[in-house]
């Protein structure tokens, strides 16, 4: 089963400059809690905007640089693809697991007509980007959670959790 995960500003920004346009650490911990346990597939913009390999979860990384596979080769962590052929194989070998795409743009773009489960944190203020989420057919797809972030002083943007599953 696929799933995307991301979150976006009312414009659909979903990144500045290879980074978040915006801090939001309630976004961060819901991503940490729906991805835990549960392999991640991103581009390798996307692994190398990280901090480092995020606990407890399979980074699958799809790119054509063979610097970063030799470097994570003896990685059980880390897993990587170097075409889209291959990553559809890695997919179709663990179709019965909730498997995560994180990003970028492009990726959600190539899986957007098989993707089962949408994760969105719609952030209800427009930040600076240069990267916006791909359009998605939300007729497609059915509300089913809806939640509401804290504002407090770590957390300043009105913000709401979604979860669509398509129909």
């Amino acid at each position: 089963m696929l799933g995307f995960i991301w979150a976006q500003d009312q414009a659909g920004h979903i990144g500045y400059q290879g980074k978040l346009p915006w801090h939001l650490p309630s976004d961060l911990a819901y991503f940490k809690q729906v991805t835990a346990s549960h392999p991640m597939i991103m581009g390798k913009k996307t692994f190398a905007s990280f901090p480092g390999l995020l606990p407890n979860r399979l980074h699958v990384i799809l790119t054509h640089d063979v610097t970063l596979a030799d470097k994570y080769a003896n990685n059980k962590q880390v897993c990587v693809l170097n075409s889209k052929a291959k990553l559809d194989e890695w997919l179709a070998e663990h179709a019965a697991e909730l498997c995560y795409i994180i990003g970028g743009a492009s990726l959600f773009e190539q899986y957007k007509d098989q993707v089962d489960l949408l994760y969105v944190t719609q952030i209800a203020a427009t930040f600076e980007g240069d990267t916006k989420m791909p359009t998605l057919n939300y007729d497609e797809f059915e509300l089913i959670e809806q939640k509401s972030g804290k504002i407090d002083e770590k957390n300043h943007y009105p913000h709401e959790f979604l979860v669509y599953r398509r129909k």
